[in-house]
């Protein structure tokens, strides 16, 4: 067998003002055919996945480009088709294949494309033909265009939420592949429109119970191969928004159309109850000055660079300040041009430094302070699972009892070794700040006596009722009440 494997991946928040090029993915991973590390970022595991599938079974595997840009605004027309092109003609090449394994993202939108995962898609199906297999691993946070559905035998899909099971899901992706090709399964699948928009923690009930369920649907039934949400992303403004449930069977499509809609009424159903409740800026900082140990975590929610905001919000920050705040170490504020000024400052030099609050309307204000530069790190980067997140060239500063990580590279806080990179010691503060929705979770809690979750600014369009969507339908939950009777 000659499989083709490739990645191509970001996360595009439209309303974001951060757009991208090419230097996006330089700075977060591109790698050309056959230079992919032994380790995978997130979206690309289906390749380090099918380098072991393929040596077990003395397959031949052949690799393409693999390109990763964390998560932004929108990306450059021509790098997207240069990026695209760039894997058609390595398949190209390769012809003829026996099956295409691919790791997408699912929420990449790019000047003049509002799916260009479904661009490529097609395009890799016009290449092969209608009878080789083509499948792939998508992030939940995505959207599943009909386009998609129809270029595609089947996608699995993260079902965590922090996503700490993309390797998982990559192994079954390529074990269905496997057996697919030996002739042993005809994988068929359904898709079920939840008409809804929602946000899905699966480190919580109701989330955590209904996946649970889902993981047992799969062990008891040998005809369902697999089972997803889509949770969709509600900061992307794309005309196939919305929530949906993937059910792959061993060719039963009857079976699989009943239990996607009967799983994505479910869902329907408990629409709304799923995101953990949120605080201001100032009953949280409040909060954690009252806790008697800590370290409490402050998670910033809405300037999550993981959703494609800038990372630069300063409200937080400004109101631990305006409380008297100390033991507060905060990973991360995105000021690339603060950093520059640290290095050529260089450790242990006292500067007045303005950072922060650069990016957007409703992020606060720029801090000055005069601040020591406690140490610089090149090419920082945190653990994340399996992998390893970058976050650049990075400063540690510190002023008034206040230890604040300045980074080059757009990154969320996936992990307390985000502050060891910098020499910090996460458990000997009193508040940790960090900027993440929900994947910090899982490490995280191993170590916060207490997690605040806040709601400070408004850099992330958070609530799809008010927001000004010009292309997505308005004719999904919370757009309106019931979207059945439309």
């Amino acid at each position: 067998m000659r499989i083709f494997t490739a990645a191509l991946a970001t996360e595009t928040n439209t309303f974001s003002p951060i757009s991208i090029d090419k230097r996006a993915f330089e700075a977060s991973l591109h790698a050309k055919p056959g230079q992919h590390p032994a380790t995978p970022t997130l979206c690309t595991a289906p390749i380090t996945v099918g380098r072991e599938v393929c040596t077990g079974l003395g397959w031949t595997l052949i690799e393409g480009s693999a390109s990763w840009a964390d998560p932004a605004g929108l990306l450059n027309r021509a790098t997207y088709e240069e990026l695209r092109d760039e894997i058609l003609g390595q398949l190209q090449a390769a012809m003829p294949v026996d099956g295409v394994v691919l790791g997408l993202h699912g929420a990449m939108v790019a000047q003049g494309y509002d799916d260009p995962e479904g661009d490529l898609l097609a395009r890799v199906r016009a290449i092969v033909g209608p009878d080789i297999l083509i499948c792939a691993e998508l992030d939940p946070h995505s959207h599943l265009t009909a386009k998609r559905v129809a270029a595609t035998n089947f996608f699995v899909v993260f079902k965590e939420f922090p996503h700490i099971d993309f390797v998982d899901r990559a192994r079954d992706l390529w074990a269905i592949a496997v057996r697919t090709l030996k002739g042993e399964i005809r994988p068929v699948m359904s898709v079920f429109d939840c008409r809804m928009i929602d946000i899905f923690p699966t480190s919580k009930d109701p989330m955590r119970s209904f996946v649970d369920r889902l993981y047992g649907l799969e062990q008891s039934d040998p005809a369902l191969l697999s089972i997803s949400v889509i949770h969709g992303f509600m900061a992307a403004d794309v005309p196939e928004l919305g929530t949906r449930v993937i059910v792959v069977t061993d060719g039963d499509r009857a079976k699989g159309d009943a239990l996607a809609e009967r799983l994505g009424m479910e869902l329907f159903a408990l629409r709304g109850t799923f995101m953990v409740k949120q605080i201001d800026e100032r009953a949280a900082v409040a909060q954690a000055l009252a806790a008697p140990v800590g370290p409490v975590v402050i998670a910033d929610v809405w300037d999550n660079p993981g959703g494609g905001t800038a990372g630069d919000a300063t409200v937080l920050l400004a109101e631990l300040m305006a409380q008297g705040a100390t033991e507060v170490a905060v990973g991360t504020i995105w000021d690339p041009i603060a950093v520059q000024i640290c290095f050529a400052a260089g450790e242990g030099a006292e500067i007045p430094l303005r950072f922060g609050a650069k990016s957007a309307p409703e992020t606060g204000d720029p801090i000055d302070k005069r601040v020591t530069v406690r140490k610089l790190v090149t090419n920082a980067q945190m653990k994340f699972g399996e992998s390893f997140a970058p976050f650049g060239d990075a400063a540690w500063v510190s002023f008034d009892g206040i230890d604040v990580i300045l980074n080059s590279t757009r990154a969320q806080s996936f992990d307390p070794s985000l502050f060891s990179a910098l020499g910090i010691d996460p458990t000997a503060r009193k508040i940790l700040l960090i900027k993440s929705t929900n994947h910090f979770y899982d490490s995280f809690s191993k170590i916060a006596s207490e997690i605040i979750y806040c709601s400070a600014g408004r850099p992330y369009p958070n609530t799809p009722a008010t927001t000004d969507y010009r292309k997505a339908r308005r004719t999904i939950w919370p757009m309106v009440e019931n979207p059945w009777a439309t």
